[in-house]
């Protein structure tokens, strides 16, 4: 880290318990970062009040969930998807991606229905404006030592990735996999459609090295990135945020940043995430 950076990151982290100026959109657009968060964790899953809590919160955008366990269709239904832009617009808060996390319990490696959901999350994406889904790989989709699984969701992303590459969107697998077991799944399916979503949360409880793993994927392999800690606040838990920004400058990234869980225990979720918008905002400027 040269000399300008190690200012500038020690005078961010001096500014985390400063009151911030709200947060414009015009601002936010010409930052390297955009700050977002999943719906999931402002507020319930596929709920559009997420967007004036995100706006309470100070954030650029929200991270919305396709489809829920009450409601498989969602944002396919186009009076949902239109009730969610009204949402966004009237709390002038951006969509900052889209998610399925449902695959966590009806499995996109075995069941069938998920190909329909994930070949319409692209229309879905393209019609938000928003350039990267979410494919949450983990619970009854786990692909950790599952190599017949593993192979289902790799056809089935090979069948999926043109529809993506022409849209222009992108599909990113989060997972318990290592940097080298994402790698191969990339080199599998082979299309630039089909990257890693990176939980540096994630990847921590599995003891792999996040800053080498950020480095080794690179910018063209990383979509993008969950800022998360478990029953912490974001900068007071496992994760080093400072390290990963230095990661983040090596590899060149920019676009948007989403924060997940980051609530401890006994404290609300909107202070939380005021103060966690905060350290955030301080770091990655």
């Amino acid at each position: 880290m040269n000399r300008r950076n190690a200012i500038r990151y020690s005078l961010g982290a001096g500014l985390v318990g400063l009151s911030f100026p709200s947060w414009s959109t015009d601002t936010a657009q010409k930052s390297r970062f955009r700050i977002g968060a999943c719906d999931w964790s402002i507020g319930p899953a596929g709920d559009s009040n997420s967007f004036a809590m995100a706006k309470k919160i100070g954030l650029d955008g929200v991270q919305v969930s396709l489809n829920t366990k009450a409601d498989y269709e969602h944002l396919r239904r186009p009076d949902v998807l239109q009730a969610h832009k009204e949402a966004a617009r009237q709390a002038g808060v951006d969509f900052s991606g889209l998610a399925i996390g449902l695959l966590n319990e009806i499995p996109y490696k075995s069941d069938p229905r998920t190909e329909a959901w994930v070949q319409d999350s692209i229309d879905v994406a393209k019609s938000l404006g928003v350039k990267n889904i979410l494919l949450a790989f983990f619970s009854n989709n786990d692909l950790k030592n599952d190599s017949k699984g593993t192979k289902v969701a790799i056809e089935r992303l090979k069948a999926v990735a043109p529809k993506a590459e022409k849209a222009g969107i992108v599909l990113g697998i989060e997972s318990w996999l290592s940097a080298p077991e994402h790698l191969a799944i990339l080199e599998a399916v082979g299309s630039p459609a089909v990257k890693v979503y990176y939980d540096v949360c994630n990847s921590s409880v599995m003891g792999y090295d996040i800053f080498k793993e950020i480095r080794d994927l690179g910018k063209d392999q990383i979509c993008e990135f969950h800022l998360k800690e478990n029953g912490y606040l974001l900068g007071k838990g496992k994760v080093d945020l400072m390290k990963v920004r230095q990661a983040l400058d090596d590899i060149d990234y920019s676009g948007w940043l989403q924060l997940e869980g980051a609530v401890p225990p006994g404290k609300p979720m909107l202070e939380s995430y005021i103060e966690n918008n905060k350290t955030v905002r301080s770091l990655f400027v």
